[in-house]
């Protein structure tokens, strides 16, 4: 029996495996904060309710060594189920980015459970003490005869046997007799390791007292963040040797003008703003789409990431809507989908009257983001607002841009899932006021009411309508034309702080519109999409500080994405360097047409065909013919097949 109150409990605590499968599916809810959170709250309940314990907080093991297993085809593992279970840390190919993202998160997975137990947060009475125990730091995958060994490993080769759990054991149980700050931080599956006995000196459980081990002083806070600048590490910005005819084979210096469309997001709406008096003031020249201010180093936007290929970029805004300049943002503060035609037609006369820009010549790209608006008003009109009616206006717009605007390549965000913005809240006028204003069906309804259901279900409507307009092929007809969806917004998440509340450095002062990070990050995000093969977006924000996320263009396929040039079959091949000699090709001869009615005649002739060959192998089945007819049968239907 046991004595809860006066019983000593050892308790291991070892978690993170999973935590590391799924990282890539959604890195916010697996973030380092989001883990450490959980951690804590669970060492917090311990701590709280169970006396004279001693918890074993066991590192996360290092575990992209595992992988070994499944780069050797010839240990026959059945990577394809280990793919399912745990696609995060065995499919990334060696050297992606992706793969070392999930060695990154594992670093600060251990990194932030010291941090966390370095706190002393853990040891304020005598009888309750969290020690942490880092033999799996680093570990090293045994080998047998060159090869990895399958015998510490279960069937899926993946998961340990009983082999290794026993050296596990050994490893911990020595861990628990190693003083604090001389923990052993490496474990070889392949060492013969022999259990420790307690030294007459010290015959106890080392922990932070018995150790005379003194925590380390947490690092100082880092500097606040200046600005919301990016690293630039692309190498070859050059434009193509000829400027291109067709869209799909676009490079990002061949762009000379770029131009937007939209609402409050574009628009910039409050975006600096650092007082209530400010709030409507539009700050277009940090706008995530068109803004031009500033240069990269400190202020992310689309334009400022062009203009390190193209120095020459025409139509970027600048400044704010009392003394700045447009340019060619058309976006309005509150405009729905059915203003668009509006801005088009703008932004056509625009770009017919610039002297700067050859509207027949020059290469164009126009970001349309739209839809938030509609959404918020749509419980106060929903005949107008219905997703048919955005079909409608999204499609005029396209259509009208098809029609009039020469060498375009059109981005087109889906709308973002908006729910998740009832999360950010905050104790202060702004934040109990105005986004109940600004998107009152939104804001307005209780938690799980039918009225928040079904604005989801339109949400969600807006989402298909948009895809099934755009993944058509309405706008295939010309060569110099397209329009891409870039989905990163589909599954939108918002953004946590280190304590899992929403970050409201995102927001503006209303908790409800983009600040200059949340634009910067809206731009990062947009660029990554443009360089990700149609099919292959992805379709998650991931709104965490880090200069160096900007991705490049890639060598074989410098071009932005377009549903044309992501196809496997297509050409990709850039052109030729000025230097190089073309190769003069022969066009192929091209047959003899044929009238129409031998192809009809043929195709009727097909459909008879197969049936007959239908209806003599059924015929075979009923009748259970015998085997030497079954094969007589079987050379005539063949014969019949050739013919």
């Amino acid at each position: 029996r046991i004595n809860f109150d006066s019983d000593w409990k050892v308790i291991t605590m070892f978690i993170g495996g999973n935590d590391f499968c799924d990282s890539c599916e959604n890195p916010l809810l697996y973030s380092p904060e989001n883990f450490v959170k959980r951690i804590q709250f669970a060492l917090d309940f311990l701590h709280s309710e169970v006396p004279r314990a001693i918890i074993n907080l066991v590192e996360p093991l290092h575990i992209t060594p595992l992988r070994a297993m499944h780069l050797n085809v010839t240990l026959g593992c059945p990577t394809w189920l280990v793919r399912i279970l745990c696609s995060c840390v065995v499919s990334p190919e060696e050297g992606s980015e992706a793969l070392k993202s999930l060695e990154h998160l594992n670093t600060a997975y251990q990194t932030i459970l010291r941090d966390l137990v370095e706190s002393g947060r853990y040891d304020t009475h005598s009888n309750f003490t969290v020690v942490l125990q880092p033999f799996l730091r680093e570990i090293t995958v045994p080998m047998l005869d060159g090869q990895p060994d399958r015998s510490y490993f279960t069937p899926d080769c993946f998961h340990l046997s009983q082999k290794a759990h026993t050296l596990m054991a050994r490893a911990l149980w020595n861990n628990m007799m190693e003083g604090l700050g001389n923990k052993t931080n490496k474990h070889d599956f392949t060492v013969n390791l022999q259990p420790k006995c307690p030294s007459q000196s010290s015959p106890f459980l080392q922990t932070f007292e018995n150790s005379n081990y003194m925590y380390k002083s947490p690092l100082p806070p880092p500097p606040p963040i200046s600005n919301w600048g990016s690293d630039f590490s692309c190498t070859d910005t050059k434009p193509s040797n000829k400027v291109p005819n067709s869209v799909h084979q676009l490079r990002p210096a061949d762009i000379k003008v770029i131009a937007a469309l939209g609402d409050a997001v574009t628009a910039a709406l409050g975006t600096k703003s650092q007082n209530y008096t400010q709030f409507h003031t539009e700050y277009k020249g940090v706008s995530w789409s068109i803004g031009g201010d500033n240069s990269l180093d400190n202020t992310t936007t689309l334009p400022n990431i062009l203009r390190k290929f193209n120095p020459s970029l025409q139509g970027f805004s600048t400044g704010d809507s009392i003394s700045g300049q447009d340019g060619f943002n058309m976006a309005m503060s509150a405009a729905t989908a059915s203003n668009l035609v509006a801005q088009v037609n703008k932004l056509i006369l625009s770009l017919k009257s610039n002297k700067n820009v050859d509207f027949q010549m020059d290469w164009k790209l126009i970001t349309v983001l739209i839809g938030v608006s509609d959404l918020c008003q749509y419980c106060n009109n929903q005949s107008n607002l219905s997703p048919q009616n955005y079909r409608h206006h999204l499609m005029n717009t396209l259509d009208l841009l098809y029609k009039e605007v020469p060498r375009t390549l059109v981005n087109v965000l889906t709308v973002p899932e908006i729910e998740v913005l009832r999360m950010v809240k905050k104790s202060s006028l702004g934040c109990s006021f105005f986004p109940s204003d600004v998107c009152p069906c939104l804001m307005t309804p209780d938690d799980n009411s039918l009225e928040l259901s079904e604005l989801m279900l339109i949400n969600q409507e807006y989402q298909t309508e948009m895809e099934q307009l755009i993944s058509g092929k309405r706008y295939d007809g010309r060569e110099d034309f397209t329009v891409v969806l870039q989905p990163y917004l589909q599954n939108t998440t918002i953004p946590l702080d280190k304590y899992g509340n929403p970050d409201l450095s995102y927001f503006t002062l209303d908790c409800f519109h983009f600040s200059e990070r949340a634009q910067a990050e809206m731009a990062i995000s947009l660029w990554n999409n443009m360089l990700e093969p149609v099919g292959n977006k992805q379709t998650f924000n991931n709104f965490t500080y880090d200069r160096t996320k900007l991705r490049c263009p890639e060598t074989l396929r410098p071009f932005i994405y377009t549903k044309i040039n992501s196809r496997p079959d297509h050409v990709t091949t850039p052109e030729p360097t000025a230097t190089s000699t073309p190769v003069p090709s022969t066009p192929a001869p091209c047959p003899n047409s044929l009238p129409v009615w031998v192809a009809a005649i043929f195709g009727v002739a097909g459909i008879l065909l197969g049936w007959g060959i239908t209806w003599l192998f059924m015929r075979r089945l009923i009748k259970n013919q015998k085997r030497e007819d079954k094969v007589n049968e079987k050379e005539t239907e063949m014969k019949g097949t050739i013919f």
